[in-house]
């Protein structure tokens, strides 16, 4: 499995990557994607809210199962990515890329730095 060295990660599977001093990136892992097999659609309707670390920020729906996608620090929904409506199948093929999720304002962006890097991430998923 792929785990960027540039990214953090949460026990929950997801991960985030600064843009800039405050913009930052969300998606769910490989790990992640790969447990809930073919994603059938991503649902999120927070943007403009302001969320703590660890709140439900939206959900993803595979075949099987709906998953609750969890907020990695606090801060603000700016953006959802549009393309996942017609195409939530680039979660399971580009995890990392064309499959992220939203965009957010952090809080405080040291909160990031608190999180697992690859290595830790790798040893939680084994």
């Amino acid at each position: 499995m792929n785990f960027p060295e540039q990214l953090r990660y949460t026990k929950d599977h997801e991960w985030i990557r600064m843009e800039d001093a405050t913009t930052a990136v969300i998606g769910i892992t490989d790990f992640a994607q790969r447990e809930l097999g073919d994603i059938v659609y991503v649902d999120v309707n927070t943007v403009g809210q302001s969320l703590n670390a660890e709140e439900v920020f939206g959900t993803v729906e595979a075949v099987k199962t709906v998953s609750d996608l969890f907020l990695p620090v606090a801060g603000t929904i700016t953006e959802v990515n549009a393309t996942l409506n017609n195409q939530p199948e680039l979660v399971n093929n580009d995890p990392y890329g064309e499959g992220w999720m939203v965009k957010m304002t952090v809080s405080n962006p040291a909160d990031v730095e608190q999180l697992m890097d690859a290595a830790a991430y790798t040893a939680l998923v084994g």
